[in-house]
Formats: C-alpha cells, sequence, structure tokens
C-alpha cells in the first residue's frame, strides 16, 4: 500500500534536522531512550512543540520512559529523506568549497559530495579529499552520468548566478548558495540561501538587546 501523504507545516520541518542532530549525539552516547523535556532542552525547543510535531508523523513514545532513541532516528531520517544517499554537485574549489567538502557531518545525513567544480586552472586537476577537481566544462555531463540533483555554489559572488544558470540547466533541483548574491533560479529549482554573514548579523540583535538589558540593570 502507498504511503499516505500529509501535509506537513514548514515550521515542523525546519526543526526536525535540530531534533535529528540531537538523537545521533544521545545515540553515540550510548542513551537508549529520551523524554521529550531532554530533547526539548538540547534541541532548544518546548517540550510541548516536540510532542506537537511528532503526532504528525504517528504515535511516539511511552509515558515514563519517552522516546526510543534509534527509533525516532530512523523515522525522522525517512520523514527528511536522509535515510539514502543524496549526491551534491559542489562548484568552488576555494577555502569555503574544501571545508565543505571535507565536511564529515554531510555524510552523516546521507550527502556525498561525488563531483567538484573550478575554473582555475591551477585547481583543475588537483585533489579535494578523495575528489578531482573538474572543468566546467564537464559539469552538464558529470550531473548526467551521476544522477545529481543537489548544487552546491561556493564561488567569488560575481560568478554566482551563471553558475546557478548552469546548475539548473544540467538539471539540478536544489541549490545551496553560500555567497551574498541574491541569485534568480527558475521554477522548479529551490533555493537555499546560507551567507555565514547574514547569520551573524540575525544573532547581533540579540546580542545588542542582551548589552541593553545589562546596562538598564545597572
Amino acid at each position: 500500500m502507498a504511503e499516505v501523504q500529509v501535509h506537513i507545516p514548514e515550521g515542523v520541518i525546519e526543526r526536525l534536522p535540530a531534533y535529528l542532530n540531537v538523537l545521533l549525539q544521545l545515540r553515540a552516547n550510548g542513551d537508549p531512550t529520551v523524554s521529550s523535556a531532554r530533547l526539548g532542552e538540547l534541541a532548544r525547543v518546548n517540550p510541548a512543540q516536540i510532542r506537537r510535531d511528532l503526532t504528525h508523523f504517528g504515535s511516539f513514545g511511552r509515558r515514563g520512559i519517552g522516546y526510543d532513541v534509534q527509533t525516532l532516528i530512523e523515522r525522522i531520517q525517512h520523514i527528511l529523506g536522509s535515510d539514502h544517499v543524496h549526491r551534491l554537485a559542489l562548484v568552488g574549489a576555494g577555502n569555503l568549497g574544501s571545508a565543505i567538502a571535507s565536511y564529515a557531518g554531510l555524510s552523516k545525513h546521507g550527502f556525498i559530495v561525488s563531483a567538484v567544480f573550478d575554473t582555475d586552472p591551477s585547481k583543475i586537476g588537483g585533489l579535494i579529499g578523495d575528489l578531482p577537481v573538474l572543468g566546467m566544462n564537464d559539469l552538464e555531463r558529470v550531473i548526467h552520468k551521476q544522477g545529481i540533483a543537489i548544487g552546491v555554489i561556493a564561488v567569488p559572488p560575481e560568478a554566482a548566478q551563471s553558475v546557478a544558470d548552469r546548475l539548473s540547466a544540467a538539471g539540478v533541483h536544489v541549490l545551496l548558495n553560500y555567497t551574498p548574491v541574491m541569485v534568480q533560479v527558475p521554477e522548479g529549482v529551490t533555493l537555499h540561501n546560507t551567507d555565514p554573514v547574514q547569520e551573524l548579523l540575525h544573532t547581533l540583535y540579540y546580542l545588542s538587546r542582551r548589552e541593553v538589558v545589562a546596562s538598564e540593570a545597572r
């Protein structure tokens, strides 16, 4: 019987990776079960919110015992689609690209950087880990051959849009943009912008509020 597709609120989907990261740490620590209170403390989410979120996917947990860590990991991985391998194409073999390709957390969640591209002749032919850096002329062929659906943009800002265009035209369905440029993508392609500077600017609001409260308390 086919699995029934249920609409899940976007906020729930956004919180699931945080739950999964905590659960993986608990499993590594040898914890077989976890309460919603403990999971909430570690994920920084209200325990009642966690219980509401998980009810979208079935019945989890036992009163007085909590959630079975391994079962919940498997269920969330299935929901997110990280219970099988997803191949990534990385464009940009500089410092940022090398760090992304070497990040062990990707493979832990089923993401494998399987191709790296660059335009710099001094980088093409070199290695990032075990992967050879390929020229952009190989991009479409390799993406089609490997069935890659996710592209990572880690290039200088002025090259971001052209790289997004090439990846989209090659059949990539999801783009992760690590540049500060707001690139445009065609319909049917999902774009996620991950700019560390924007994240830091966001946190400055809370830092400034803390400083204001501290000064008022003097």
